[in-house]
């Protein structure tokens, strides 16, 4: 990526540091190849110009979500964007259709719910900000569209968040795919589950990592045709084998071993097992233990994730009893037998783990001691035993163990893949692959190596996609790249698995000589690639060799490639478990059909070897034989590299077949602490995972892409004659370009492509052009400076002379003013003497006036004094004589009261002791009741005959009782009138009492026994008081009491009328049936003289109006018997049966309402008119009617399939207006409860009637001129009411919307801003105006307008236009504020100033419309008005936290504003966001909020209920509009329907 840039004084550049990678700083000085920059960190450095990179100086302050987008692609642009983005919480970022993710390592809720989801369905890819979703729903979206199963790699260091990420794209599919869950579990849960058990058989601690994954791991998602989730599967690859008996320290084994050493003492005594020191397979490292990790809790967990996935506890002890055996396979050591060549255990301590390993296989110890120390080598004519030494027997110990480990873990994938199901008939699929990264540590073994061969082969593949990516931009673009050369790694695995003479084939040929060890193996490879430039040997190293990857130079240690590469499957280790009694083990090594051909074929190498032994001496016979057995042991397995390479070529062929997606997973730091950003640790991964080879890519052919505007609007200011009266921005851009001379570029369709380092070059030449300007600037400035110094100067002196002159004169002036001062001072002098003699002769003689006139006035005040003194003395002595003769006659008053009031409270208690002793009778009678209810419940069925005896005795004794308890209130209350009466007779006689003379002489005597028989009477009263009180109390309570037992009566009888309701119904309709037969059958056998004169009557009394009277009346007119023919008369219409005259008038109805038959006094008639013959016919007062089911199919048929809102809004009037006439016309008791019931039969009992009579009113309230009209309202009546609602309701959601679907097609092009001509602005200099087009908002006034017209003819209420509009701005507050939050280049200063324009007019319009309609909705947009209003602040680096939030937007969430902040970018002013301790308090904030909430979601929901209640609807209706109301005109002409005129 390195380019020569040219680069001036002042320019901005990234320069190596060891600390932060890369710093940015200013050059101060170019000499030559050096460069002088002053860095950022405030040291100055000198650097060689070809380790500088340029740095954009108009990068955004937040950075840009493509970094495609950046001026300069190249690594510190790339870490400093990346760095950027994470400070502020933007973890995704796009490189191209490759997805960056950085690990926040904290909790971002807000990134994941359901509502994101939502945002990112069908949205076009790179529309919205980076995200997982975003990926998942193009490969989601090119699956269904174009047939072609898709693939996501996701790759990244262990704690990078792959695991996460995989998990939301699965989540994502899920969401797309619509699988429903099985058994409570999704498809999601479900291979999630399966994690715990993978990552303990498969994941272990590696240098790096504390749980590293040593497998590959694919999940597929299969669908159907219709895009739906049939089932999924989990592909595992590269499982590393040889760390099951090779570790390196300080790593680990696999977690497996150590959780089943640290299991509960039950199984380990079990499987045999101690302290995992003592395991020869585990000791190789010192490390046992991992931080903060419990073995034996990892261990249950892991118990308890099988059970979830479906392995039985059988099926977890065989794989407990399998990992144990290879632990004790381990512990084998062996030594020279008694035969030449052979070996055999070496202690006891072998014999031990012999034997246990035995038994937990469960087959015989003598043959797996066999299989460990011998070979069987069959011949053409005989089989051959072969001893092994100890060395090769240890090599078919570790086979075993790894063979069987291996199959162990096949065996789980295959059960998880069974328990999550796979469709095998899938046609298409998305894989998520999760898979180890690129790896380099100070030790690098043969794992490493496989992985790093690993990853070179998904590099190639993810370098082809990304060339396929460029070639597909620049044929889209039509731009000519055949010229280009692109980077590729085939070097490197030309040289890791050529053939021959690659180093794979080179190890297989040093594994097939036994004498071969790793120093022979090195000094081969040393010679074969001296001269190859991407291998290399370290100095001071004899075995080791050092391979270039793509991601850097990697050291390999040799010394056991050749041990882990020798991954053996001994046909006796299958023999052997394949008989073992353990079914489990056993179908671990299922018979192939292949493996007898092999036998036979390689069997037939070593006999053609055996009859050629005589021809050679001993040595050369020794030497050939052991080739020979190894050459059978070979290719009587297989080698790991070779099934490394099957495995990569069938995931690389699986990839080839779909169509790939990139997610990067980077781990910030490996502290794995929120907010720490390390750049050293993120450039490596960015290098592991292929980020810097797809720029190296990206750089090879045009890395810096920008649209026609954007190139115009950064470089035209190189050549702004170019621009004069063209407005083509093509041909504009192709003559800037050959007028700066500049070579190598391409002009596309929509893009300018420059070369590397064409940028730099462009961005120099517009230094230095700006440079200049600042230099006229500046000229012109001190130019204009001192001019204006001169002028201030000269002005000053002309004023210093104006001054001195001034003062000159001032002074000639002053003494001039002098001499005429003197002159009328001695006149006022003189003037003065005169005065003051006058004013002292004056002043005397009115001193004496006053002082003869005081002492007057003060004799007369003293004699009024005194008289005033004398009247106050005789008032107070007349007035003391008339208190003390009013105090004695209120004694006696009181005295005369106190008596009477006893003799009152003495009658009151006799008659409330009465009251007391007839509530017992009626607590006895009430208990009689319940008896009587009892056994009406149970002989129901029984006593249908004695029901009107029973109820008639009911009826009198409870009209008995009702009367007992009549008298009694009304004696109650005759006793309280009385009393009234008592006191106010008294109090009368006290006021005419004479007043009594003073009687000088005082009876102290009888003073005192008044005084005592008054405290007698008041203890008296007072007990009586207190006994009225507890007779209250007791009267209270009995009267709770029988309430309550009144309900439980009237809870019972409910449940008996209930039961009976059913057998009413069909009651009913038989009657129906019956009426309607002795109707026809009344007309055909009476006279015609006696139809015409009482077929009549008897219509009327059995039906009234199409309705059923009572029971009772029906039985009243006995059809007649006499026969007779039916006669034709004039009124033969009168003489059809009932039924058929109530349907032709319900119909005419229908049929008339139907039409548009208008409005009148700005009331629909339909519903004015339905409503008026609903009341006539009485219908809300029928116990069961067909025409509100007729009404209901009405509405339903005139609005179905209909979307005009014109047609909507008239029914949506007459529904409301119709629903809103009988909301007033129900009584209160029938119209509570929001669910309809029938209504009960007329109560028989005791507390029934007493009810009823409470409830009982009059009939038909007249209101509003007779326009509504109470009535109590049957259950049909009440289901039509709700039914109605119900209409209303969805007649308003269609209508909200009908509207919403219009605006949304506005909005999305009243997001952004219109873009300008770029000519035009540069000719002009840059617009300060706000004069954007605004069509499209003016398209949005005029839905709004015609919308509102459309309502207004149809008379709508205004509460449902109120909430129709407030539904409305409320979703152009929804989109445009969420489009705010999610996208970055609507965030910007020129778009909010477009969108603040637009609000303007919809302020405007809800002004024009007014407050009757307009309602509430300019509150809706709260949201997205004071985010504009913040945004087109120009100082808001000025602005605190706390004047944001309580006076700029006080009403947005600290997330929100957080997203706004992070995301502003001024593209007109170039103006700066707010500062970072704004940023820093807002960040703080988020961190507590997120600690402590659920989901704290930054975008609004858009709210699609219903905003209304019919009573708040209803109380908006005013029921005298409705009295000059005339109903259809075409009803009234219908003799039917004369009743209307009324």
């Amino acid at each position: 990526m390195a380019v020569s840039v040219s680069l001036a004084v002042g320019s901005l550049v990234w320069v190596e540091d060891p600390d932060v990678a890369w710093i940015d700083g200013e050059v101060l000085e170019v000499n030559g190849g050096d460069i002088k920059v002053s860095c950022t960190s405030g040291k100055t450095v000198v650097v060689k110009s070809s380790n500088v990179y340029p740095k954009d100086a108009e990068a955004p302050p937040s950075g840009v979500d493509d970094m495609t987008k950046l001026a300069y692609l190249h690594e510190p642009g790339v870490l400093h964007n990346l760095k950027t983005r994470y400070d502020i919480n933007e973890i995704y970022t796009y490189t191209g259709n490759i997805l960056i993710a950085v690990n926040p390592f904290r909790r971002l809720p807000h990134l994941y719910d359901s509502h994101m989801m939502a945002q990112y369905k069908g949205a076009a890819f790179g529309e919205l900000s980076p995200h997982p979703f975003a990926v998942a729903d193009a490969a989601y979206r090119l699956m269904i569209n174009e047939g072609v199963s898709q693939s996501i790699l996701v790759s990244g260091e262990s704690g990078a968040g792959k695991t996460e990420s995989t998990k939301q794209l699965m989540r994502y599919l899920a969401y797309m795919g619509g699988r429903a869950a099985v058994e409570g579990r999704t498809v999601e849960q479900q291979v999630l589950e399966s994690n715990p058990v993978l990552e303990a058989f498969g994941n272990a601690k590696t240098v790096r990592n504390n749980n590293s994954s040593r497998f590959g791991k694919f999940v597929e998602i299969q669908f159907d045709q219709k895009g739906r989730i049939s089932g999924a599967a989990i592909r595992t690859y590269l499982l590393e084998r040889s760390r099951v008996c090779q570790v390196s320290d300080p790593e680990r084994n696999y977690h497996c071993f150590y959780m089943l050493c640290a299991a509960p003492p039950k199984d380990t005594q079990r499987y045999k097992l101690d302290n995992p020191r003592s395991f020869h397979y585990l000791n190789q490292s010192n490390c046992y233990q991992l931080d903060g990790v419990d073995e034996s809790k990892e261990y249950l967990a892991t118990r308890r994730a099988m059970d979830v996935v479906g392995i039985s506890s059988e099926e977890q002890d065989a794989i407990f009893r399998v990992v144990a055996a290879i632990l004790h396979l381990g512990n084998i050591e062996f030594t020279k037998g008694e035969e030449m060549d052979s070996s055999a255990p070496k202690d006891e301590k072998s014999w031990f783990h012999l034997r246990t390993a035995a038994e937990l296989f469960m087959c015989d110890m003598k043959a797996l001691e066999d299989s460990l120390c011998k070979r069987v080598i069959v011949t053409r004519g005989e089989t051959i035993t072969k001893w092994l030494d100890p060395e090769a027997a240890a090599i078919s110990r570790d086979a075993l163990a790894k063979i069987v480990y291996s199959r162990l873990f096949d065996w789980l994938v295959d059960k998880i893949n069974s328990s999550i199901g796979q469709d095998p008939n899938s046609k298409s699929l998305i894989g998520v692959l999760d898979i180890y990264g690129f790896e380099s540590f100070k030790t690098n073994s043969f794992e490493q190596f496989c992985i790093n061969l690993t990853n070179e082969k998904l590099q190639q593949h993810f370098n082809q996609h990304v060339f396929k990516m460029e070639q597909e931009e620049y044929t889209k673009e039509e731009i000519d790249w055949s010229y280009i050369e692109f980077i590729d790694n085939q070097d490197i695995l030309d040289l890791i698995e050529k053939k021959p003479g690659g180093i794979i084939a080179l190890l297989d040929e040093a594994c097939m000589f036994p004498r071969s060890t790793h120093e022979t193996f090195a000094q081969k490879l040393y010679q074969t690639f001296k001269d190859n430039k991407r291998f290399s040997k370290p100095k001071l190293a004899r075995t080791d060799f050092t391979v270039c990857h793509y991601a850097g130079d990697v050291t390999y240690q040799t010394e056991l490639f050749l041990d882990k590469n020798k991954d053996y499957v001994v046909a006796e280790h299958q023999a052997l478990l394949r008989a073992s009694k353990c079914s489990f083990a056993s179908r671990l090594f299922p018979k192939s059909v292949e493996e007898s051909s092999k036998q036979s074929k390689f069997s037939s190498i070593g006999s053609s070897f055996k009859a050629c032994l005589h021809l050679f001496s001993n040595e050369f016979f020794s030497f050939l034989f052991h080739l020979c057995n190894y050459r059978e042991h070979i290719e009587s397995s297989f080698v790991l590299l070779y099934t490394l390479q099957q495995q990569l070529q069938s995931l690389l062929e699986t990839l080839n077949a779909t169509e790939p997606h990139y997610i990067r997973c980077v781990k910030p730091n490996n502290l794995l602490k929120p907010s720490i950003f390390e750049n050293h640790n993120v450039l490596q991964q960015l290098c592991c995972g292929g980020v810097m080879e797809a720029i190296r890519i990206s750089c090879a052919g045009y890395p810096t892409r920008r649209p026609f505007y954007e190139f115009l609007d950064r470089f035209g200011i190189l050549s702004p004659e170019v621009l004069d009266g063209s407005t083509d921005e093509v041909t504009a851009c192709t003559r800037l370009l050959e007028k700066v001379g500049l070579q190598g570029y391409q002009i596309g369709k929509t893009k300018v492509f420059l070369r590397a380092g064409q940028m730099a070059e462009l961005d120099t030449r517009r230094t230095e052009v700006l440079g200049r300007s600042a230099s006229i600037i500046q000229r012109k400035v001190r130019s204009h400076m001192a001019r204006k110094s001169f002028t201030f100067l000269r002005q000053l002196a002309i004023r210093i002379q104006s001054m001195c002159r001034g003062e000159l004169t001032r002074r000639v002036y002053e003494s001039l003013r002098r001499e005429a001062a003197c002159l009328k001072i001695q006149t006022d002098v003189r003037m003065h003497l005169a005065r003051k003699g006058y004013k002292e002769l004056c002043s005397a003689a009115i001193s004496i006036q006053t002082g003869m006139r005081g002492m007057a006035a003060r004799n007369e005040v003293r004699f009024r004094r005194q008289t005033k003194a004398a009247i106050i003395i005789q008032s107070h002595s007349r007035a003391f004589m008339a208190r003390l003769k009013y105090k004695k006659l209120k004694k006696a008053a009181i005295t005369t009261q106190c008596a009477w009031r006893a003799r009152v409270a003495r009658g009151e208690l006799r008659k409330l002791k009465m009251a007391a002793r007839e509530t017992g009778a009626l607590q006895a009678a009430k208990n009689k009741l319940e008896k009587q209810v009892e056994e009406l419940t149970w002989r129901l069925q029984l006593e249908k005959r004695m029901r009107a005896d029973m109820e008639e005795a009911k009826t009198q004794q409870n009209a008995k009782l009702q009367s007992v308890l009549e008298e009694v209130q009304l004696q109650f209350k005759e006793t309280k009138e009385m009393l009234v009466k008592e006191r106010e007779t008294a109090k009368k006689a006290a006021e005419k009492t004479p007043i009594m003379q003073e009687v000088p002489v005082v009876d102290h005597e009888m003073i005192d026994k008044l005084s005592v028989e008054n405290e007698k009477l008041k203890a008296l009263v007072s007990s009586l008081e207190k006994k009225i009180d507890e007779t209250e109390k007791k009267y209270e309570e009995t009267s709770k009491l029988s309430e309550e037992r009144l309900r439980q009566v009237m809870d019972a009888e409910s449940t008996i009328v209930q039961l009976k309701t059913t057998m009413q119904r069909f009651q009913e309709k038989n009657f129906d049936l019956e009426s309607e037969n002795q109707i026809l059958q009344q007309a055909l056998l009476t006279p015609a003289k006696q139809v015409s004169d009482h077929s009549p009557s008897l219509a009327s009394k059995i039906v009234e109006n199409g309705y059923h009277l009572k029971e009772e009346n029906r039985t009243t007119d006995p059809p007649s018997s006499t026969p007779a023919k039916k006669v034709e008369t004039p009124n033969s219409k009168l003489r059809r049966p009932p039924i058929d005259r109530q349907r032709e008038d319900i119909g005419a109805l229908i049929e008339c309402v139907m039409k548009d038959v208008g409005f009148s006094q700005s009331k629909p008639v339909a519903a004015f008119t339905i409503y008026k013959c609903l009341l006539h016919w009485k219908s809300f007062e029928a116990e069961k009617t067909s025409v509100f089911d007729r009404l209901v199919q009405m509405i339903g048929s005139a609005i179905e399939n209909q979307d005009s809102n014109d047609h909507m809004a008239y029914w949506l009037s007459n529904t409301s207006t119709l629903l809103l006439l009988i909301q007033k016309s129900l009584k209160p008791d029938s119209a509570v409860g929001a669910t309809p019931t029938r209504k009960l039969q007329p109560a028989t009992s005791l507390f029934g009637r007493m009810t009823m009579g409470f409830r009982s009113s009059t009939s038909d309230v007249n209101l509003a001129g007779g326009a509504v009209h109470q009535v109590e309202a049957k259950y049909p009546a009440l289901l039509f009411k709700q039914q109605l609602t119900a209409y209303v309701e969805k007649i308003y959601g269609i209508i909200r919307d009908n509207l919403k679907k219009e605006l949304g097609s506005l909005l999305s092009l009243c997001i952004q801003a219109p873009r300008t001509s770029k000519g035009s602005v540069l000719k002009s200099g840059r617009s300060f105006g706000k004069d954007y087009s605004i069509n499209h908002w003016r398209g949005i006034i005029e839905c709004l307008d015609s919308l509102l017209c459309t309502m207004k003819e149809n008379f709508m209420p205004p509460i449902l236009v109120q909430k129709i509009f407030s539904q409305a701005f409320s979703y152009i507050n929804v989109q445009l504020f969420n489009s705010f939050l999610l996208r970055r280049e609507c965030c910007t200063f020129s778009n909010a100033e477009y969108v603040k324009s637009g609000l303007a007019e919809l302020e405007l319009w809800c002004c024009q419309a007014k407050e009757e309609y307009a309602g509430s909705s300019w509150d809706e947009l709260r949201h997205i008005r004071q985010a504009v209003g913040f945004l087109v602040i120009h100082q808001k680096y000025r602005i605190s936290y706390d004047d944001i939030t309580n006076d700029l937007c006080p009403v947005l969430s600290v997330q929100q504003l957080y997203r706004i902040c992070t995301l502003y970018w001024d593209d007109k002013y170039n103006t700066r966001s707010v500062s970072p301790d704004v940023i820093s308090s807002m960040r703080v904030l988020m961190t507590e909020e997120s600690n402590n909430d659920e989901t704290n979601s930054f975008l609004l929901d858009d709210n699609s209920s219903i905003p209304f209640s019919i009573d708040e609807v209803s109380d908006s209706l005013q029921l005298k509009d409705f009295a000059d109301v005339k109903p259809a005109t075409e009803l009234l002409e219908n003799q039917a329907f004369q009743f209307l005129h009324e």
